[in-house]
């Protein structure tokens, strides 16, 4: 079953002061004309927001011999030691994808190829903010449902994080159907609208949850190393 969900703007809460970090300001204080511009991109994002997401239930989980592979409902996923650590007392598990939608980064590449690409810079920053709240908003709205069914719940993993390869990706959105909430994926994996998240979070009795920790990959541009510097 596929639960679809949707979201204003301002239900995400977005924080200006993570868009501030993200473009180099670590005391969430953004000097003008920046913090004028963050301002006019916030006021945009309200209008122009198109967030949705969806969450797809599956069981059984299994783990290969090796702890690289993760098998749900004998879909392998070559998620790496890392992830199959963190997710291997699942017994079921919750597939998600979100999505800002396509119009922020319309408005950033208008602003970014025309005559205002500082703007069109945090116009960019602040669509992969807001992805992230969305699914964080997702991630909420799994725990009510696993709480409902007295499950625990792992922290939400994603690929292209922490050594699972973006290949992974097709087999993740093969829980979902076509287009779900306007989001697909093109030949390389690459999710459209580029604004979205997808990922997978472990459901039973014994997993652990646990804040991100840097330690668990050395991926160097990652969007929470920045963020949680």
């Amino acid at each position: 079953m596929i639960q679809k969900y949707s979201f204003s703007f301002s239900e995400l809460a977005v924080n200006p002061s993570e868009v501030a970090v993200l473009l180099g300001y670590p005391d969430g204080m953004l000097p003008e004309p920046f913090s004028e511009y963050l301002a006019e991109a916030m006021r945009e994002a309200k209008l122009v927001c198109d967030i949705r997401g969806a969450i797809s239930f599956a069981e059984p989980v299994r783990f290969s011999e090796t702890k690289e592979i993760m098998t749900v409902r004998g879909v392998d996923f070559l998620t790496g030691k890392t992830v199959a650590k963190e997710l291997r007392n699942s017994d079921s598990v919750y597939l998600f994808i979100c999505t800002a939608g396509d119009a922020i980064s319309r408005l950033s590449q208008e602003m970014l190829m025309g005559e205002n690409p500082v703007l069109g810079y945090i116009y960019d920053i602040l669509g992969s903010v807001t992805a992230d709240a969305a699914a964080e908003r997702m991630y909420t709205e799994m725990k009510i449902l696993a709480a409902d069914n007295g499950q625990l719940m792992t922290n939400r993993y994603s690929p292209g994080y922490c050594q699972w390869s973006v290949a992974d990706q097709p087999k993740l959105f093969s829980f979902f159907p076509d287009n779900c909430c306007g989001i697909g994926l093109t030949d390389s994996a690459l999710m459209l609208p580029v604004k979205s998240v997808s990922g997978i979070v472990g459901l039973g009795k014994e997993v652990k949850f646990r804040e991100y920790t840097c330690d668990l990959c050395h991926l160097t541009e990652c969007f929470y190393r920045v963020r949680l510097k």
